[in-house]
């Protein structure tokens, strides 16, 4: 009889162990609040080939950067601000929250963001970069 109770016991606080790890990855899935859309500032530069570019925000990020609306070829050179969605959002805010983790814990390592984003708009804010 002792070994049914512990049995029923274990299954219940395993249980409700699962639940509350889902619920806490759940909510902590995007911990910086990022958001899958975001405008960045910075500088376009022409990437590897003609349909890649890539775009260094003032904050030090860069970005692989394409976009099916706006012409960028007609931006490289100048600094804009952009907007567009990242691309595999929650995987890049994960990579993002465990080089933040890393750099907390003592690594020495450049927590630049880089990251893949469709742009959906493109404004001019100087005909050259800083």
């Amino acid at each position: 009889m002792k070994t049914a109770g512990f049995r029923t016991l274990f299954v219940v606080l395993l249980v409700t162990a699962s639940v509350s790890w889902c619920l806490a990855q759940d909510s902590n899935s995007d911990t910086k609040g990022k958001s899958a859309t975001r405008t960045i500032t910075g500088c376009l530069t022409q990437g590897s080939d003609a349909n890649k570019f890539v775009l260094k925000g003032e904050d030090g990020s860069t970005w692989d950067v394409k976009s099916d609306t706006v012409s960028l070829a007609d931006h490289v050179g100048h600094e804009i601000k952009a907007t567009g969605v990242v691309s595999h959002n929650k995987m890049h805010n994960m990579k993002e929250d465990t080089k933040d983790m890393a750099q907390d814990a003592g690594a020495d390592k450049n927590n630049s963001e880089h990251g893949h984003m469709q742009l959906t708009d493109v404004h001019m804010v100087s005909d050259s970069c800083k």
